[in-house]
């Protein structure tokens, strides 16, 4: 059976595994990966706006992994629109892309729950299997980690490489042209990140379950037997 120490790192690590696992699946499910402000740049030449008048033609945009809205402002008032990236925009944007960038997270998924199991099943009981010991954690921990980055860092390159923002901007957009002022990740991203972050601390955690921890042994008090003891 496992120290007291090692249960109790190993129920932090489980816990710790399920707490990325939460952060990916609301990452996935919420269209907040992205925003920024969008310049509607026909509109402004039109009626050669200067800066204070550039205001009443800057929208809002903001996107995910699945959909996202825009307010487009082309000087005649705000108007929202929604918009969903499948199949809505299959060929507008690098779908390719954003498909791997959906596997990536989907895997980091598995390899998270499998992460779960397995420190559950450590602070249990000792496996008689490596694989399924210490160094299997470490190895889901780290594949879980690794793919997180990898769908993160897809992300990052189809934003600042392939113009994701600009391409969603200008969907459906057949008479305006909108130009991307600024763009900022959002909560979403940042969750993915924090998720990451999460597996390196239960790498952490697992290298110092291996640490052989000096046990405190309770000094036991001599029996002094005499002669007169022995009669009794």
């Amino acid at each position: 059976m496992p120290s007291c120490v090692k249960k109790t790192l190993f129920a932090l690590a489980s816990l710790v595994s399920f707490v990325s696992f939460i952060l990916i699946v609301v990452a996935m499910g919420t269209p907040k990966w992205m925003t920024g402000k969008i310049l509607c740049k026909t509109g402004a030449d039109l009626v050669n706006a200067t800066d204070p008048e550039l205001v009443k033609f800057i929208g809002d945009i903001y996107y995910g992994l699945f959909w996202g809205g825009k307010i487009r402002q082309c000087g005649l008032g705000g108007r929202r629109s929604k918009f969903t990236i499948f199949p809505d925009m299959v060929k507008k944007l690098n779908t390719g892309l954003h498909v791997i960038i959906i596997i990536f997270l989907c895997v980091a998924v598995f390899f998270t729950l499998v992460s779960i199991g397995f420190c559950i099943l450590n602070g249990v009981k000792v496996p008689y299997r490596a694989i399924i010991g210490p160094a299997g954690l470490c190895l889901w921990n780290f594949l879980a980690g690794a793919f997180v980055v990898l769908a993160v860092s897809s992300f990052m390159a189809a934003v600042k490489l392939h113009h994701l923002t600009e391409r969603i901007a200008n969907f459906r957009e057949n008479i305006f042209q909108f130009i991307i002022l600024e763009e900022q990740f959002e909560d979403c991203f940042w969750l993915c990140v924090a998720s990451a972050t999460a597996h390196a601390v239960n790498l952490l955690l697992i290298a110092i379950s291996g640490i052989h921890f000096p046990v405190v042994k309770t000094k036991t008090e001599e029996v002094n037997v005499t002669a007169e003891d022995i009669m009794y």
